[in-house]
């Protein structure tokens, strides 16, 4: 119904609009809807062909070839050895948490191997609330849990806590560590879809995953914006995927091998990583913990998976209560994340972190701009040709956004 009205209004302005629209008789008028909308969505061409190709050739054939390994007749020498998965909570709902380490324990329980559930907790009543959890779900013994407790400082200290934890264990080379958030469901077989992919490829140092969410609170509105950010998500990972190096790790279902995951320097960076400005000098990172950890791993020049198959479930909780402060504080926070990451990724140069992949970094700075270029100069236009120029802006924007979605 809202796709209906919304070809009659298009249409509707089409069929009304002045002469002048079609032929408005001025070559800036052209260049501008022109060439900057060509550059901006040939672009988005390059990342939608390189994201199919990658979903539909590429990732299919390891997929198989991951289902041997996992289903053959050594799936028990040729799995994964011990998994840690964390779980960081941290200002969080009591019924979000519920429904995540509900999810872990369960999944842990699932897996063939021995899983450590390591839950990172600041206040007491979750601290409560994790045990109670585990002692009422029962898990099989493979299955432990290690609590760790501290400070309410941040996500990023609780994370370097239970990557701390992890490491006093010493877990053997073939472990592997999954963190994800406090918010976050895993679903059912997410280990056993995943991590054979670590044996599959040997140099493969971290991976993660699909992302949906639920939002239970803000309107249709709300969902639909969350639902479309998850969806361009998907598609640039995807384009990313290809290249076999992430730009980000996302805290909500990442897993990486544990040597990398109790490196000292890793811990420490996600810990206390840094902003140097040249007025305000060095501030402390508080998020934009997934940018530290592929930061990481660009530096070293390890690869990185991303598995399009495998959907990790996310309760979203606004910031705001409508739509329009929730998605600005977002965009803020995790554009700022993009930027203060994206000047030290390019600074490793394209040889280390690859062509495609060092050009998408350079994009996002110079997409912080793009975007105004349309706007601003069909204001000026207008004043010059005339309000025709408006009218034809409302419609290529009309067009292009149905294409888009």
């Amino acid at each position: 119904m809202a796709l209906a009205l919304y070809l009659l209004a298009l249409a509707a302005l089409a069929v009304q609009a002045p002469r002048e629209v079609w032929s408005p008789g001025t070559g800036a008028f052209i260049f501008v809807l022109g060439w900057i909308g060509v550059w901006r969505w040939s672009w988005g061409a390059v990342h939608l062909v390189r994201s199919l190709w990658y979903r539909r050739v590429v990732f299919p054939r390891w997929r198989a070839q991951s289902d041997r390994i996992a289903q053959g007749d050594a799936a028990a020498e040729l799995a994964a050895g011990e998994v840690f998965i964390v779980v960081t909570c941290y200002r969080i709902p009591a019924e979000t948490s519920i429904m995540a380490f509900t999810a872990a324990i369960a999944e842990a329980a699932r897996y063939p191997r021995p899983v450590t559930v390591v839950a990172a907790v600041v206040e007491l009543a979750d601290q409560r609330l994790v045990k109670d959890l585990f002692r009422r779900l029962a898990p099989p013994g493979q299955v432990r849990l290690i609590l760790v407790r501290g400070r309410a400082t941040g996500k990023r200290e609780a994370l370097a806590r239970a990557l701390r934890a992890v490491s006093r264990t010493a877990p053997k080379r073939d472990a592997i560590v999954v963190v994800q958030d406090g918010d976050a469901v895993l679903p059912p077989g997410c280990l056993a879809r995943t991590l054979p992919f670590f044996r599959l490829l040997p140099s493969l140092g971290a991976l993660t995953t699909d992302e949906d969410c639920v939002v239970p609170e803000g309107g249709r509105a709300m969902r639909a914006w969350h639902r479309l950010r998850y969806a361009q998500r998907h598609l640039l990972m995807g384009s990313l995927g290809l290249s076999r190096r992430l730009i980000t790790l996302t805290g909500r279902m990442s897993a990486y091998r544990a040597p990398i995951a109790t490196d000292p320097s890793f811990i420490d960076l996600i810990a206390n990583d840094t902003l140097d400005h040249w007025r305000y000098g060095r501030l402390p990172l508080l998020t934009g913990e997934d940018k530290s950890a592929a930061y990481w791993l660009l530096a070293r020049n390890v690869p990185s998976l991303y598995v399009p198959d495998v959907t990790v479930l996310t309760i979203e909780q606004p910031p705001a209560p409508d739509l329009l402060r929730a998605s600005t504080a977002l965009m803020l926070r995790w554009f700022g994340n993009m930027l203060r990451a994206s000047g030290r990724c390019l600074a490793l140069g394209p040889l280390r972190v690859g062509w495609f992949v060092w050009w998408c970094l350079l994009d996002q700075r110079i997409s912080m701009w793009t975007p105004l270029v349309g706007p601003l100069a069909m204001i000026c236009l207008s004043f010059v040709v005339g309000p025709v120029i408006l009218y034809a802006c409302l419609l290529w924007v009309m067009v292009t956004r149905l294409l888009q979605a």
